[in-house]
């Protein structure tokens, strides 16, 4: 059903998506300008890129683990209890296993700062 707000026809549309094909398959970065493209990651960037990072994980070291926290909480959830941050977590929907590892922690401290409860995690 053609509603009349399409500004090319079906013939052209189906001609454009054929000259388009070649470039969208081919892997390359199909842009004119350099700028356009992503960088690649730098040797000293945290190893995020592959996977989320879980307490506990080999690599996990304690900046990384405070950087995937950092990621999903803000500064207005804390002071606050393991419960309280796992409940945030899942609300801000990050990886299962940091909303996990997060929920494990003792229900009766309270963490004032995302630098204790990494230090907590990774401990």
């Amino acid at each position: 059903m053609q509603r009349g707000s399409d500004r090319l026809n079906v013939h052209r549309d189906d001609e454009m998506k054929h000259e388009l094909r070649g470039l969208l398959r081919s892997g390359h970065p199909t842009r004119t300008e350099e700028w356009h493209d992503p960088e690649p990651a730098a040797d000293d960037d945290p190893e995020v890129w592959a996977g989320p990072v879980a307490p506990g994980q080999v690599g996990a070291s304690l900046e990384t683990v405070r950087l995937e926290l950092a990621r999903h909480l803000g500064r207005h959830a804390f002071p606050a209890g393991a419960g309280e941050l796992a409940r945030a977590l899942r609300r801000r929907n990050a990886p299962g296993a940091l909303i996990d590892a997060v929920a494990g922690q003792s229900r009766s401290h309270r963490y004032e700062n995302v630098q204790q409860l990494a230090e907590a995690l990774v401990a």
